[in-house]
């Protein structure tokens, strides 16, 4: 079955956004930043083989490519497109199921720790899903909640004011507890 794909740019110049019209994922994103985790999704690891191509992430129904430095938009969009069009047309498995599995949050998180992944997942992923990028909460420890910026906010420009402004003001509205938020 053929796959409609969208190309949509975002804030980040080193990154590019597919949509797709199929689901990839059930839920979140998974970011493969290397050919080994790409061992992970036969799709990304297809992707990291093209020249250029640094950092994938997948989402529930796009896919974020960012190149590296040897990497030029006119080379990598017409390889990248065609990877994608002839994995999801043939119906090739887009992560492991076994990677999927592992994604489950800790049933040990505190009470706090379930209130900011609360917000997280409701409030403030989606927003930065919608410019291709993702957020990932590593621990909240005295204080400080670190987080993990994937896809097109890794590295982008405008990620700090984002994460200040926007996702620690937003974290400190509703979760007294929390003093700051950084990005690791």
């Amino acid at each position: 079955m053929p796959v409609q794909i969208q190309l949509e740019w975002t804030p980040n110049p080193s990154t590019l956004k597919y949509v797709v019209d199929r689901r990839l994922l059930p839920s979140g994103a998974m970011s493969f930043t290397s050919p080994e985790a790409a061992g992970k999704s036969p799709l990304a690891a297809k992707l990291m083989q093209i020249k250029g191509v640094a950092a994938v992430m997948v989402g529930s129904s796009f896919v974020t490519v960012t190149k590296g430095a040897e990497g030029e938009w006119d080379e990598l969009n017409e390889a990248v497109m065609g990877t994608l069009e002839s994995h999801l047309s043939a119906n090739e498995p887009v992560v492991d199921p076994s990677a999927l599995e592992a994604r489950q949050p800790s049933a040990a998180d505190s009470e706090v720790e379930k209130k900011i992944r609360d917000i997280l997942e409701n409030e403030i992923r989606p927003a930065v899903m919608m410019d291709g990028g993702d957020i990932e909460l590593d621990r909240f420890e005295d204080g400080v909640v670190y987080l993990y910026m994937r896809g097109s906010c890794a590295g982008c420009p405008s990620s700090t004011m984002t994460l200040k402004m926007g996702i620690e003001a937003r974290l400190r509205e509703s979760v007294p507890e929390v003093a700051e938020v950084v990005s690791i």
